[in-house]
């Protein structure tokens, strides 16, 4: 194959490299960069040398036989470079398709996992989820039961990409065929359980923490599948205290019975949320303690819900130079009075 096939006259570039032996003109080399513009982008590097090297003999049939030699040199070892050349062009054309094929499953994924955050009086709710990447592993819900009460929901899938983003979609439409009468936590992830136990695949686990926010008595139940564990922030006492609850994660056996805790949530009191993108980041080589997320949040309990969510990502992000290492997803739920 010659540059024929590149749709470039070779006729046309004879004479222009003709011109620029005998004047040096660089408005030759200007005509010649815009000659090579037609060229195709599958012929290789090899196939232009081969055929400069024929233009060259026409115009000097008497080349010194060191520099004929030389272009058999140059010619035989571009034809290996060629190869290695067109391997990485069809590996960067199956790349640039894969992303967008990603680009496409992310936006799908927007659209099935979207939720709307509640608007309630007495409780403040402010959230972020950022993926580290293209697709989120993480995942939170709000549902709103016919008595206006809160559930939220807030996980992890083991198991990244695009099998376990749609895996998600599912749980969501699950949890929504629910009843919208009180369906407190422990149900919830004791039906949950079943369908991830029939539908996963091999190795993908979920991890999950299930509440429900009565919003007549100002009690917070809740129950948890193995989920990074939670936090109340005692406003009466200024500290923070660990929502300590145990559960296996969802999917591993058939019949599952999780534990069911409640605490009562008093008036400026916060309830934190999230996953293990924000209590796992890292600072260089330093893990950063929790104690250190829990401060941020604590200095700034006094601002709307969403702006304590918004600070936290921020410094988060800044001490990881702006790279996140891990789905990130923070939760507050703020008690008003």
């Amino acid at each position: 194959m010659g540059l024929s096939s590149a749709k470039i006259d070779i006729k046309e570039y004879q004479d222009l490299l003709k011109q620029y032996l005998e004047t040096k003109d660089e408005l030759v080399l200007y005509q010649a960069e815009q000659l090579s513009k037609g060229i195709k982008q599958d012929v290789s590097p090899d196939e232009i040398i081969e055929q400069h090297y024929k233009a060259l003999l026409d115009i000097s049939p008497d080349l010194d036989e060191n520099i004929k030699d030389s272009f058999e040199f140059l010619i035989q070892t571009m034809t290996s470079y060629a190869l290695a050349y067109k391997e990485y062009h069809d590996l960067r054309a199956k790349q640039l398709e894969l992303k967008a094929e990603i680009e496409v499953a992310a936006n799908m994924q927007n659209t099935l996992l979207s939720t709307k955050v509640p608007k309630v009086n007495g409780l403040d709710i402010g959230v972020t989820s950022i993926p580290a990447k293209l697709m989120n592993g993480d995942y939170y819900h709000f549902v709103q039961d016919d008595e206006g009460n809160i559930g939220v929901a807030i996980a992890d899938v083991i198991g990244k990409g695009i099998p376990a983003a749609f895996f998600m979609s599912m749980i969501k439409y699950a949890m929504e065929s629910f009843p919208e009468n009180r369906m407190y936590p422990k149900i919830i992830l004791e039906l949950l359980n079943r369908v991830v136990e029939r539908n996963v695949e091999s190795g993908m686990f979920v991890t999950m923490f299930y509440a429900l926010y009565d919003i007549h008595s100002n009690e917070f139940y809740y129950a948890t599948a193995g989920h990074e564990p939670g936090f109340i922030y005692r406003a009466d006492q200024g500290e923070f205290e660990e929502i300590d609850a145990k559960g296996l994660l969802l999917g591993v056996k058939k019949e599952v019975k999780y534990n069911q805790y409640v605490d009562e949530i008093n008036e400026d009191d916060l309830i934190v949320l999230l996953t293990d993108g924000v209590t796992e980041c890292r600072d260089g080589d330093r893990f950063i303690e929790r104690e250190e997320v829990l401060e941020v949040i604590k200095e700034h309990r006094n601002l709307p819900a969403q702006q304590i969510v918004d600070h936290v990502y921020k410094y988060l992000e800044r001490l990881q130079d702006f790279k996140l290492r891990d789905d990130f997803t923070l939760i507050v739920l703020k008690r008003n009075s």
